[in-house]
């Protein structure tokens, strides 16, 4: 679940006026079934939206958010997940967890967290030594328990609609890209294929290929119908700001057009470098659906370098 999900709970909880209370895990040391930044808004019904962790844990700071609902009173925690919680409850991680509970946290308002939500840029936002979840600044201060930087999703863009495509889609939708397909063939590029939150654009290949591009990183993909408008989408998009730029194909395909685009001086070997074919971890994926899933991973895999570097 990502921190829309969370953010969007927060905003309902103060649209209706039903309290909740936001645990979030502000440190960790070890190994842990959670990372930094971690969150999980518990309803008084017992809901939890999100995750810290699960099992034990997750049960422990439940019980104890839903103390702090009744009370009111904000709390930081601090667990070694091989001495608070023991064989017994078969979490031996080893390592040391930190974090808030937060109750009532939808008191800084629907339009702040729906903002925080939307990720249309970036905005860090915190919660100060008053235990008030607000909008923070970059760097460290001594006046906030806990900051984080929110950015847009990254973008991601799939040219063609067939069925790789549409088995990729609703993946790294729920996986926190911002994706859009395009494709020539209208009756393709439909919501009746595609979840509701893509953004599909019908057109020529000539009119596609001449997008503007989004801030932020961006992912390509081409997995169109054929090899010949592989290599035209290629032939653009290799010119393009792409952080990663992947092709559906075999490793013959890709040695061909390398060929081709080398001879006729389209591209020059570094920048044919970059480009990913074929497309994927090598999962063993044979099936549609594996396939999405090798391509989806390495997208991941991808991101999380980017993030870290």
């Amino acid at each position: 679940m990502t921190d829309q999900s969370i953010f969007l709970a927060l905003a309902e909880a103060a649209r209706t006026g039903k309290p909740v209370t936001l645990g979030v895990i502000t440190r960790v040391n070890g190994s842990s079934p959670q990372k930094t930044g971690a969150k999980a808004v518990f309803h008084a019904d017992s809901r939890i939206t999100g995750t810290l962790g699960g099992g034990c844990l997750e049960a422990e700071l439940q019980r104890r958010a839903l103390e702090a609902l009744r009370t009111g009173q904000a709390s930081q925690f601090d667990f070694l997940l091989d001495h608070d919680f023991g064989w017994d409850d078969g979490l031996v991680c080893g390592g040391k967890v930190e974090g808030l509970i937060l109750p009532n946290a939808q008191a800084a308002g629907e339009g702040f967290w729906r903002s925080l939500a939307r990720r249309e840029s970036t905005r860090v936002w915190g919660i100060d030594r008053n235990f008030c979840a607000q909008e923070g600044h970059a760097g460290a201060s001594q006046d906030w328990l806990y900051q984080e930087t929110v950015r847009p999703p990254c973008a991601l863009w799939i040219a063609g609609a067939g069925h790789v495509a549409q088995a990729v889609t609703p993946l790294a939708l729920q996986l926190d890209f911002n994706v859009t397909v395009m494709d020539d063939r209208p009756a393709l590029v439909s919501h009746r294929l595609f979840p509701a939150e893509t953004h599909l654009v019908a057109d020529v290949w000539e009119t596609l290929l001449k997008q503007p591009t989004p801030a932020g990183p961006l992912f390509g993909l081409i997995v169109t119908r054929g090899h010949r408008h592989d290599a035209l989408v290629l032939r653009e998009w290799i010119h393009g700001p792409f952080a990663f730029l992947g092709m559906i194909g075999s490793s013959r395909k890709a040695r061909t057009i390398q060929e081709h685009f080398i001879a006729e001086k389209i591209a020059s070997p570094e920048q044919l470098a970059r480009v990913i074919c074929p497309v994927g971890l090598p999962i063993g994926s044979r099936t549609v659906s594996e396939i999405a899933v090798s391509i989806v991973a390495q997208l991941i895999q991808e991101r999380a370098r980017i993030s870290l570097a």
